[in-house]
């Protein structure tokens, strides 16, 4: 998923600057030895197994028994089955020629109920994947939450609540002490944009709130259950780590140099990127964001003590990236604020091809992203933790696709990351979402972003024609 962010100055161009087509080849040959490739996925998007061995309900499980609340009125419990077929999954990631995977644990299968002891088997599960990975040469990435928070934590509040910041330290550390000796990098959160903003402002994800408050108050306690995490993890590790959190982020350019489009643009912003990143790396949110939220009057929970935990130093930000956006801060009718007298702020085309989420395919504002990042938040190393583009897959009788389209993107996109580093952006790898077509959230099984396709019918994967393009990539590239 997506947050508009990271604005354009008045002084910058208004819409981004196509990177030549034609240099993508020879931007993606710069790409530095030692760059990391590899794959990433989700518990609940691919796992299946819901109600076994001692599982209990996410969130997610909940929130697909509403009705109308997904496509098709699909749910997770079958998936992919990757919790039987695991070890298949994990030979055909070193068939593609991957060294990093990174996958989520499942919060309900480890820790059943979100708080008390382990449940046995699903640490079992999770000893078993990371050791099959390590024996197949692939290094694994841990990610603690992708967003399938237990029920009995939501009924009991959910992230608007402080205690679940609590009890995902918890949660966390019963994590590391199962893996910590075999794992070397650990992500706390996957992109809390969507888990506060998607899940409690606009309902659109698990569990479905329009509460926006405590949308914000979800946004605090997510990055204080990060810190918490962070600080106790490191200083239980049983050697050097590796530990983050991945935001997602984007581009948002001004429609204009016209005063209200570059407020629009810097609205977008402040509470896609810097509601994040100023906490935790500078230990605080940002003053004109603060503005904004009191004009509406919300307010952040913030206690004594919270935003230095927020910031505890972090070794890699993990970042997510599908698409930028132009904004303006004119309705059509030309307004420049709503019937409740806030500040209009509205997307605009930027007229480029679309993904069949309907999202614009914009490389540059990648490269413009990653750039500004390195240099208004200096000295963090970053890797691309997602990045890939659903298409309406079309296979042949064999189950092969030839999916030009999905291949185009990640050349362009990558060739986008090697122009931000040729700009001075440190980053150190980028992992293909996803590897697996799976269960898209509210889009269920309509929207397939995996480079390797899955019948749903018969569980059969098929690496389509991305894949094999990104396999024979890394394989040259490490050969040079």
């Amino acid at each position: 998923m997506n947050s508009p962010t990271a604005p354009t100055s008045a002084t910058e161009a208004a819409t981004p600057t196509q990177v030549d087509a034609a240099a993508a080849s020879t931007l993606i040959d710069s790409l530095p030895a030692g760059f990391r490739w590899g794959v990433a996925t989700s518990a609940y998007q691919i796992e299946g197994a819901v109600d076994v061995d001692g599982r209990t309900p996410s969130i997610w499980d909940t929130f697909c028994r509403v009705p109308g609340a997904i496509d098709g009125g699909d749910n997770g419990d079958v998936a992919c089955e990757h919790y039987t077929r695991m070890p298949a999954d994990v030979a055909l990631i070193k068939d593609l020629g991957m060294d990093t995977y990174r996958f989520s644990v499942s919060w309900s299968r480890f820790q059943p109920h979100g708080s008390g002891s382990v449940n046995p088997a699903g640490v079992a599960f999770y000893d078993r994947l990371v050791d099959e990975l390590l024996a197949q040469g692939i290094d694994p990435w841990v990610t603690l939450y992708h967003w399938d928070l237990p029920q009995e934590l939501e009924d009991a509040g959910g992230w608007p609540a402080r205690d679940t910041a609590y009890r995902f330290a918890d949660y966390s550390m019963l994590v590391f002490e199962a893996l910590s000796d075999r794992v070397d990098t650990w992500t706390t959160l996957n992109e809390p944009w969507c888990s506060a903003m998607l899940g409690y402002a606009y309902g659109v994800h698990a569990p479905g709130r329009t509460e926006y408050p405590a949308s914000l108050a979800a946004v605090h306690h997510l990055l204080l259950g990060h810190g918490l995490a962070t600080e106790r993890m490191r200083k239980a590790a049983p050697r050097k780590v590796d530990i983050g959190i991945t935001l997602n982020a984007a581009t948002a350019y001004p429609a204009s140099d016209a005063r209200h489009d570059l407020d629009a643009a810097r609205r977008a912003d402040g509470m896609g990127a810097r509601l994040y990143l100023d906490p935790l790396v500078h230990g605080r949110y940002p003053a004109d964001v603060l503005a904004d939220l009191a004009s509406a009057g919300v307010e952040i929970p913030v206690q004594e003590g919270d935003l230095a935990t927020i910031s505890a130093p972090i070794d890699v930000l993990g970042i997510n990236y599908y698409f930028s956006q132009k904004f303006t801060g004119y309705a059509e009718d030309g307004r420049t604020t709503d019937d409740e007298g806030q500040p209009i702020t509205r997307t605009l085309p930027l007229n480029r091809p679309r993904t069949a989420m309907d999202w614009e395919i914009v490389p540059e504002g990648f490269t413009d992203l990653l750039v500004r990042i390195s240099k208004d938040y200096p000295g963090l190393p970053m890797v691309v933790t997602e990045n890939g583009a659903a298409f309406d897959d079309v296979p042949d009788e064999n189950g092969y696709v030839a999916d030009e389209g999905r291949t185009a993107y990640f050349a362009s996109h990558l060739a986008a990351v090697a122009e931000a580093i040729n700009q001075g952006a440190d980053i150190r790898g980028y992992l293909a979402w996803s590897l697996l077509d799976n269960f898209e959230w509210a889009y269920g099984y309509d929207k397939r972003f995996g480079i390797v396709r899955v019948d749903y019918k018969t569980q059969t994967r098929t690496p389509k024609q991305s894949a094999l393009y990104l396999r024979d990539l890394a394989q040259r590239l490490r050969a040079r």
